[in-house]
């Protein structure tokens, strides 16, 4: 069940926030939970042993930030257990098919047929747990002694599969004390609503574009639909988790929780360094604090703060997948960044104008190398964006970029705005209440119709 589904904006929400709002204070914990685990049931329905898992990764981690606390002779052994049950669970769901997959392919006669499904949500909660029972063994944190309040903050539905990570200390407050007031539900509602209609009038219609050139073929399309299509997916993936994140944000305001922002304008920055300041801020924050700064950070010599910044971003790459081409996206941003670190960064921010040429260029390509998993057919699709390569300009259907442009320039023209910060400014200072409704009102008819129609997809982040 996605939040851009008929059956959580019909069904789950309308029960869920009826129980939740007519529940008592000292009930609204039980309330929470009990619905977010029936949220996390219904998406897992088809293999129940996820549900299991995550109940058991929940018990896990509260009980070793107990321990933590009360045997603090013996703290790391437990942290440590804690760690590699979180990084078992990520490498046998998340990385054994490919494993299969490699060896069944250098090894025929061994003919694994074993596969495993990617349980929803494992890359996010198993990350919350983490940092956790690290924050619990550094002493940031102490250990929560209610098991009913830790499960809240672990499978919070509004944040459960797909973000933002949110660590323990951002909402403890919230978990024993936190005040619903009118305003805020309804700023919540718009927040949704607006997320709603980025992902469902946005990134939806536009993503169809990179999934027809899929479907034709690589080889088969011009430079200029190569450069069109992955564009589109550059608008495609930023509105999709975007929206995705305005949506969890809304929904914490429904509930009374603040949860942190994820984006920040990623695609006005000058930089490479800066995009992954604004981009995904809570798995940035995440890799910083729990692995970049203690590895040593940049604080010892120019040698380790590269091997750090290598770890970084290569365990970034493989947080996102299992496939040659994530490692790949994963050093290739290694390479800039530390080019950019070491020569060019300070140019590029002095020179604004400069470093947003060098972004516009930068990003797609680095999306292209996200988003093609096979190797020999990323090969392809950049011998169709640099023709120069061997291949001509022109496929053989010389303008067939004409044809993809008259569809989808209206969402070109969308993801451009959407992706500055002024039309948010002008929709700030439209203060009548009716006209904000109005628009409301017009993004949610659209947005159930394009629902209704079946025009909905899976967030790309769920993959992950």
């Amino acid at each position: 069940m996605v939040f851009s589904s008929l059956q959580f904006i019909f069904l789950f929400l309308p029960i869920f926030f009826g129980c939740y709002y007519l529940a008592p204070k000292h009930l609204k914990n039980v309330v929470l939970l009990i619905g977010s685990l029936c949220f996390y049931f219904i998406g897992v329905l088809d293999n129940l042993e996820y549900f299991i898992l995550f109940l058991v990764s929940i018990m896990v981690d509260f009980v070793i930030g107990l321990l933590i606390e009360q045997h603090v002779h013996y703290k790391k052994i437990f942290l440590i257990i804690g760690i590699v049950f979180h990084i078992l669970c990520l490498a046998a769901f998340k990385y054994s098919n490919f494993v299969i997959n490699e060896l069944n392919t250098y090894v025929p006669s061994l003919n694994i047929t074993f596969h495993l499904l990617l349980p929803i949500g494992v890359s996010f909660y198993t990350f919350q747990g983490m940092s956790y029972i690290i924050d619990v063994y550094k002493g940031t944190i102490a250990s929560e002694k209610s098991l009913l309040k830790f499960a809240v903050y672990i499978s919070m539905f509004a944040q459960l599969i797909a973000g933002p990570i949110v660590t323990y200390s951002q909402i403890k407050r919230g978990l024993y004390c936190r005040t619903i007031k009118r305003p805020a539900i309804i700023h919540g509602i718009g927040i949704f609503l607006f997320g709603l209609g980025l992902k469902t009038l946005l990134a939806n219609p536009v993503g169809k574009l990179w999934s027809q050139v899929e479907a034709i073929g690589f080889e088969s399309i011009s430079t200029p639909l190569a450069w069109i299509a992955i564009f589109a997916f550059s608008i495609q993936i930023y509105f999709d988790f975007f929206g995705y994140s305005l949506m969890a944000i809304g929904l914490g305001k429904m509930l009374g929780f603040t949860l942190p922002k994820n984006f920040d304008f990623p695609y006005l920055s000058c930089s490479m360094t800066e995009f992954w300041r604004r981009w995904h801020i809570t798995l940035g924050t995440w890799f910083r604090n729990y692995v970049y700064i203690p590895l040593g950070g940049n604080r010892s010599n120019t040698f380790v703060t590269i091997k750090n910044l290598l770890i970084v971003w290569i365990l970034t790459g493989v947080w996102h997948g299992a496939g040659y081409n994530f490692i790949l996206w994963g050093t290739i941003l290694f390479l800039i960044i530390l080019l950019e670190k070491f020569f060019i960064g300070n140019f590029l921010n002095n020179h604004s104008s400069i470093g947003h040429i060098y972004m516009i260029l930068l990003i797609p390509l680095t999306w292209a190398v996200f988003a093609i998993e096979d190797i020999e057919q990323l090969k392809i699709f950049f011998t169709r964006l640099f023709p120069f390569f061997g291949q001509s300009a022109w496929s053989i259907f010389e303008y067939d970029y004409l044809k993809y442009l008259k569809l989808y320039y209206p969402f070109f023209i969308a993801g451009i705005l959407f992706s500055l910060r002024f039309p948010y400014r002008i929709l700030k200072q439209i203060k009548n209440p009716f006209i904000v409704g109005l628009m409301l009102a017009g993004i949610f008819a659209a947005s159930v119709y394009c629902m209704y129609r079946g025009f909905d997809d899976p967030f790309l982040y769920f993959r992950f």
